[in-house]
């Protein structure tokens, strides 16, 4: 009976290591998934613009958080985008930070930014700042932002 009851416990030490490395793989694949989707979303803002890239990557009901004001939905964001004058204006980014959720259908990144522009007397400016930014799974499998 001793020898069953320890051969259980071997077999439920062994078995629930393997699972949580098989979760740990999961979240490790999620994780790299959602920084590819950064670097793709970033540079596609260098690329071809902020406005396409900020509604290409937006889900239907994302939201953006800009000037003490939200601004909701796809919609919301091509109205926001197409009222700004983004010429001679680049935006830089890059996550420090990814978390993905147990369920893999949430996460979140944060970084650094740099938004530099050149105004029409031709002066640079730019500022550096902290972005923060909730992604979720959609059902096609990609990553869309419903928070920036």
């Amino acid at each position: 009976m001793k020898k069953l009851f320890v051969l259980s416990i071997l077999f439920l030490f062994i078995f629930s290591s393997c699972r949580m490395q098989d979760q740990e793989n999961q979240m490790e694949i999620w994780k790299n998934e959602v920084m590819r989707t950064e670097f793709d979303f970033a540079e596609m803002a260098r690329t071809e613009g902020i406005a396409k890239a900020f509604e290409a990557f937006a889900a239907n009901d994302a939201v953006l958080s800009r000037n003490n004001a939200l601004v909701i939905g796809k919609e919301g964001i091509r109205n926001f985008y197409e009222k700004r004058d983004l010429t001679n204006v680049s935006l830089e980014w890059k996550p420090d930070f990814i978390q993905i959720a147990a369920s893999g259908d949430l996460a979140y990144t944060y970084g650094k930014y740099t938004y530099a522009a050149i105004d029409s007397a031709g002066i640079s400016t730019s500022s550096n700042g902290i972005f923060h930014t909730v992604w979720k799974r959609q059902v096609d499998g990609s990553w869309k932002y419903v928070w920036d």
